[in-house]
């Protein structure tokens, strides 16, 4: 079934993605900082989906959906788009359902994320993202070949899925006055709202884009869906061209507001998860960082969740952005 004709999801969807991911997914950890919290003069909880499988918390949403596939659907595969993480997620959780996955990435993308889509299953097919549309492309291959397309955010199984990063955060540290969430297609926060809805949790709930990406931002702030085609950022992952109506209705609704970062602010936040507490994040999942400590939200003595939400770099890009 075309993700177009699925009913919205809701709280409920996410407690049974939690139910049904069960022994497929990590339960990451959730960090504390001592230096975070005198940075940020407040009680700090980072839930680490960097250590999830694939390395990003997309693993949850693919999982999900290719669980939720009827077994003809699933014997003839599904087929997405990404920038890497969700082709991960999708190649991965294919293999572990036995359905063949087809990812299409552009040319241009980052050439770990591509050896990985490969190596856990997935044929690959590249285009040029600036002269090509990867969501007609995909539609294309996927009447072609008969198989279940599976957008990154756009769909109501993926956001579910996604949800449960913020489910177990919720459940593991109730009572959080601030939950700030990285947004490229808005997967990530639409299923982090529904989570908070799920366990009546009354934090405030902040997405972080990039500010040269901040499509979300200016959605909300217009009163309908924004486009920015081709944004330039170093959050790779953070590089989707609009929200999908699913996504927009959910954070329209429910999101207390959208919080931006720049690129330097963001390799800043890499350089303190490294030096400070060891560990590795990619510049989209250093977002919620970023975005707490230079959003403007008085968060002083709150306690304040950040989903860090993936952890999948080029090492010698890292390492330049490290340097910088």
């Amino acid at each position: 079934m075309h993700a177009a004709n699925l009913p919205a999801p809701t709280p409920q969807d996410v407690l049974d993605a939690a139910q049904r991911l069960q022994g497929m997914v990590h339960r990451t950890p959730v960090l504390r900082s001592g230096m975070a919290d005198r940075l940020l003069g407040a009680q700090v909880h980072f839930k680490c989906e960097s250590l999830q499988r694939t390395g990003s918390f997309k693993f949850r949403g693919a999982c999900n959906a290719l669980a939720l596939l009827e077994p003809e659907a699933r014997e003839r595969g599904a087929l997405t788009f990404s920038a890497g993480n969700h082709a991960q997620a999708i190649a991965l959780a294919g293999r572990l359902h036995d359905a063949p996955t087809l990812v299409l990435m552009p040319e241009d993308g980052s050439a770990s994320k591509m050896a990985a889509a490969r190596q856990y299953g997935a044929q690959v097919v590249t285009y040029d993202r600036q002269r090509e549309d990867r969501e007609a492309l995909a539609l294309q291959l996927a009447e072609q070949r008969g198989m279940t397309l599976i957008p990154p955010s756009e769909h109501p199984h993926v956001i579910a899925g996604q949800g449960t990063a913020a489910l177990e955060l919720l459940q593991e540290v109730p009572r959080l006055d601030y939950l700030f969430v990285p947004v490229g297609g808005g997967g990530l926060l639409s299923g982090s709202l529904l989570a908070a809805q799920a366990l009546g949790a009354q934090c405030e709930i902040h997405g972080v884009e990039p500010e040269t990406a901040n499509d979300a931002q200016q959605s909300l702030r217009a009163g309908h869906i924004v486009r920015i085609d081709n944004p330039r950022t170093i959050a790779d992952g953070a590089q989707a061209n609009a929200l999908g109506p699913l996504t927009f209705d959910i954070i329209r609704q429910h999101a207390e507001g959208i919080l931006t970062a720049s690129d330097l602010q963001l390799m800043q936040a890499l350089r303190f998860m490294a030096e400070r507490m060891k560990i590795v994040v990619e510049p989209t999942g250093a977002l919620g960082f970023a975005g707490a400590q230079h959003g403007g939200v008085d968060i002083r003595g709150k306690r304040v969740g950040i989903v860090i939400s993936g952890g999948n770099v080029d090492l010698p890009r890292y390492a330049r952005f490290l340097a910088d």
